[in-house]
């Protein structure tokens, strides 16, 4: 496939999700906050068009937005943006981006378990490490009966396993969702998802 092909799929793609709101995880992080900290700052780990990163914007927050596809961010880019947005753009893989020490909050959505294992759990321990007293990460984690169970590059976690790898933090949000659907592409779909809202003490 040709860049300009890839751009143009790309392109469609996010078309199809342009009018959705931002995820229900990310609306309960920032109204957990309220008035958001001083300087406050937010990572986007595959921020994809900026769904959430424009919510995020219009409530006064700092956004670095990263993702992994370069249309993603071409299409972040031309969205109108609130007067006086601060955002950073990054394009890179979300495991290899550094995560700043007292980023406020990590956002997530649908995106982290999106790279093998090893990096999931990689990336996790940085998130942990880098959010302050106070901090919080929201997102979507994957079920062991979603129906991308046996693709390569993505990580699956089950109901134990997840609260695990959560144990220390506080959950104002853990709740699992399986339902048949489609994807944004329009495909079938099983999806095992965990939805998580978690502060860290």
């Amino acid at each position: 496939m040709t860049e300009s092909l890839r751009s143009k799929n790309w392109s469609a793609y996010y078309q199809q999700l342009r009018d959705r709101p931002p995820r229900r995880t990310l609306l309960a992080a920032l109204d957990a906050f309220g008035t958001p900290p001083t300087d406050a700052l937010v990572i986007d780990l595959g921020c994809g068009d900026g769904r959430d990163v424009i919510e995020m914007l219009r409530r006064g927050w700092r956004v670095i937005a990263v993702d992994s596809e370069p249309e993603a961010l071409r299409q972040l880019q031309a969205r109108p943006l609130p007067e006086g947005s601060d955002v950073t753009p990054i394009n890179a893989r979300l495991q290899d981006v550094p995560i700043p020490l007292g980023v406020h909050l990590v956002n997530s959505s649908f995106a982290m378990p999106l790279c093998e294992p090893e990096d999931f759990f990689r990336t996790w321990a940085r998130i942990r490490e880098a959010l302050p007293s106070g901090g919080r990460f929201s997102g979507q984690w994957y079920g062991p009966r979603d129906s991308w169970v046996g693709r390569p590059g993505i990580t699956f976690l089950s109901r134990e396993e997840a609260l695990a790898h959560l144990d220390g933090l506080q959950l104002e949000m853990f709740e699992e969702e399986e339902a048949d659907g489609v994807t944004p592409r329009g495909n079938a779909k099983h999806w095992h998802i965990f939805h998580i809202v978690a502060r860290k003490p």
